[in-house]
């Protein structure tokens, strides 16, 4: 990732982080203080889709003319995706305690979520159950265009069709104006930028990591 992109990450995140705990925000009901975790939870999600979204175009890609580079990044951008799967459930849970009165209520959004980790999860059990590289980068890029197939109706469908405490969904009114005015509009575009961001760091990160053991790798074997 470029210098510039990194910067940007970090100053994004910062002003996230303070102006997500500094500034005002509107007084709802049930939520009042909490909707704060708005500029974290939500984003990490937006951002999580994102890294999704870019290892499955590499899968394709893969497929269609199979490189290591293009798994590789395949790869990368899961794990990176995971990390904000984690954190996003993390601070969704401490949001739903203080304002559904428990951290897990089996809400179908968050079982979604839950089930979609398990799913992804299951992509690194199957690249590790399989001792050929070609086979393995192959049969895991078919996965893993099945496990993006499944994450949209469980986030976005499903919870939608059912009782759902979720914002938008089940009937539930989703944030408007009322919710998400222009002073929050300042703190949570930034925040989904800056989220995005970290796990796009994380996965390039992780992509020199493997392109340098693999070269030592190959050096080794010559």
């Amino acid at each position: 990732m470029k210098t510039w992109a990194k910067i940007l990450c970090i100053a994004l995140l910062v002003y996230t982080i303070v102006g997500g705990f500094l500034l005002e925000v509107p007084r709802l009901n049930i939520v009042n203080e909490s909707i704060r975790a708005l500029y974290f939870h939500v984003p990490m999600w937006f951002g999580m889709i994102a890294l999704f979204t870019v290892s499955l175009f590499y899968s394709i890609l893969y497929l269609n003319k199979p490189t290591f580079k293009r798994d590789t990044y395949s790869v990368e951008f899961i794990h990176a995706g995971i990390v904000l799967n984690l954190l996003g459930l993390t601070t969704g849970m401490i949001w739903a305690n203080y304002t559904w009165g428990s951290p897990w209520h089996g809400d179908p959004k968050q079982n979604g979520a839950a089930i979609a980790l398990l799913i992804y999860l299951a992509y690194f059990v199957l690249r590790g159950s399989i001792e050929n590289e070609d086979q393995k980068a192959r049969l895991s890029a078919v996965y893993n265009i099945f496990a993006y197939a499944a994450m949209i109706p469980l986030l976005f469908i499903i919870p939608r069709m059912t009782s759902s405490m979720h914002p938008g969904n089940g009937g539930n009114p989703g944030f408007n104006t009322y919710d998400l005015d222009s002073r929050m509009r300042l703190v949570f575009y930034p925040a989904v930028i800056g989220w995005t961001l970290l796990g796009v760091w994380i996965a390039t990160l992780r992509v020199r990591v493997r392109f340098i053991s693999e070269k030592l790798l190959n050096l080794e074997h010559e």
